[in-house]
């Protein structure tokens, strides 16, 4: 291990800096970006509906207006927790319901607004800054300079930004992977103390407590715990002793009590199929190993933007580089237990998602969330080469290294200061055109939005009712059928199947003009053919 000082107070100032700014990014213009397509079912599952249920209650070719949309949006007196348990058991096995039952509570309390339950990721994100220094004081068991820069650079990590303003349970995740992960060092540290059997019980329940939480707010945990059996398998050099039995009775204790929602998969598990289809889209091999990239990238520094734009192919290399150094160094000058836990963090979660991308096709590992242990991994690595390069060597190098991290540090709050102001983000797929379909809709006077049932249009739609003026009006329809179209309104047509484009042109007589377009859906206004 490098030596390390204590941080001088400049270099403390700065870290308060970061975490000031970082706790202002979480909490500005929450309700700025668009509620896209998953917060929808967030909303959705809290409401304790099913998505079949609502389908039927407004996809019958009446006329709506937004607040029609609102009731399936916020709990009410109609269904209780367990309705929102039961929703995600048979809609959503994949999605554990802890962070469910925490939003639905938190709403009850703030309201329902996106700012307010936007608020709770952001609240919880903060906390995310306490695990992250728990985890390098056990990890590292180092002066405040290495975990105080490790959490500055969380603070202003636009991945982490994403996450603390998003509806959605993946900011509890990574709190739960970093307690999980502290917890299980922390006892493993204590057990070359000579301490009583309630002592040792109490250590190794905090583990077989925080996997269990972990568990339930994420399927993917289990990747995480299996990094964890491999770290102590490793640590303990296949030797049957004291810390992996206790190791071994914890993460059984903690898989135990996750059984009722194994249950649950197992019994719906053609569901979990379905819902998991859109995972095995196909992507070229080039595109795939860029997306690779980007996630990487993204970490520290994101503008929005692709290798379409010149900038990536600037920055990328860059942070690759420094991404692959940090993990190098830190195997070479960190004991085993250190530097082995922070590769199996990297690579045992995402190995899963990216084999089967690469050897059957899929896009599983290029959902960022994903990846959020590997995030945690990378950045714990580069943390500890930044930590260690600002005290050793020589002066020049380590003026050197203080430039690459202002540069690192510039990049993230650059990051973080451009998404604040966006309206939407990469990180809202599906949904990313709909602040500008919304802006054309409701630029005009009595504008009816049309759209059927089929794909992605269920959660978009009720996307769009974020955005969507009070006078605009909507028409959903079950399949194809045509509805019955007042000459009254300026008709749109929302992401509507081929075939009830053309029946709607057959029989209304109009043209459907394309006035929005991306690689996930389309918006057409109808128009009348000149000379009729």
């Amino acid at each position: 291990m490098r030596r390390f000082i204590i941080a001088p107070n400049w270099l403390r100032f700065l870290i308060v800096l970061l975490l000031v700014l970082g706790i202002f990014f979480r909490f500005y213009n929450l309700e700025g970006k668009v509620y896209w397509h998953d917060e929808t079912y967030t909303s959705l599952r809290m409401s304790g509906y099913t998505a079949s249920a609502v389908k039927q209650q407004i996809f019958n070719s009446r006329v709506l207006t937004k607040e029609d949309f609102a009731k399936f949006q916020r709990p009410n007196l109609e269904n209780d927790l367990g309705d929102t348990i039961k929703s995600l058991a048979i809609e959503d096995p994949q999605h554990p319901p802890l962070y469910y039952i925490i939003a639905r509570f938190w709403v009850q309390i703030f309201g329902n607004s996106v700012t307010a339950i936007r608020s709770l990721s952001a609240l919880i994100s903060l906390l995310v800054l306490f695990g992250g220094y728990w985890l390098c004081q056990e990890l590292f068991n180092v002066p405040f300079s290495l975990p105080g820069i490790a959490i500055a650079l969380m603070a202003i990590s636009p991945i982490h930004l994403i996450f603390a303003q998003e509806a959605r349970e993946y900011i509890l995740w990574l709190l739960t992977i970093l307690l999980c992960s502290a917890s299980l060092l922390r006892a493993i540290r204590l057990e070359t103390y000579r301490l009583k059997d309630s002592e040792r019980i109490y250590n190794w329940g905090i583990y077989a407590g925080t996997l269990t939480l972990s568990l339930y707010t994420f399927l993917l945990s289990g990747f995480v715990a299996l990094a964890h059996v491999i770290y102590v398998i490793a640590l303990t050099k296949r030797r049957w002793n004291k810390i992996l039995s206790a190791y071994s009775l914890a993460t059984l204790v903690g898989f135990i009590a996750f059984i009722p929602w194994i249950l649950v998969v197992v019994s719906n598990f053609l569901q979990l199929q379905m819902s998991l289809g859109w995972t095995t889209m196909k992507l070229s091999f080039i595109i795939l190993i860029q997306s690779w990239f980007l996630q990487v990238i993204r970490i520290f520094f994101d503008l929005d933007v692709g290798f379409e734009n010149p900038l990536s192919y600037l920055i990328t290399p860059a942070f690759l580089i420094l991404v692959g150094y940090a993990i190098y160094f830190l195997y070479l000058t960190t004991h085993p237990k250190t530097w082995l836990f922070i590769i199996t963090l990297i690579t045992i979660p995402a190995l899963p998602l990216m084999l089967p991308d690469l050897i059957f096709g899929g896009v599983r590992s290029v959902s960022g969330r994903y990846l959020i242990p590997s995030y945690l991994g990378i950045q714990l690595a580069v943390a500890y080469l930044l930590a260690t390069q600002l005290y050793n060597g020589i002066l020049s190098r380590r003026r050197i290294w203080q430039t690459i991290m202002v540069l690192v540090i510039m990049a993230g709050v650059v990051s973080c200061a451009v998404s604040s102001q966006a309206n939407t983000w990469w990180s809202k797929v599906i949904s990313y055109g709909n602040p500008q379909v919304a802006k054309i809709v409701n630029q005009a006077a009595r504008p009816l939005v049309i759209s059927n049932d089929t794909g992605i249009n269920y959660g978009n739609i009720f996307s769009l009712s974020y955005l969507a003026q009070p006078k605009v009006r909507f028409q959903l329809v079950k399949g194809n059928n045509v509805p019955k179209i007042s000459p009254n309104y300026n008709v749109f047509l929302f992401n509507p199947s081929k075939t009830l484009q053309k029946a709607i042109e057959k029989k209304y007589k109009y043209k459907a003009v394309t006035v929005y377009k991306d690689q996930y859906y389309s918006l057409l206004k109808l128009t009348k053919p000149k000379g009729k």
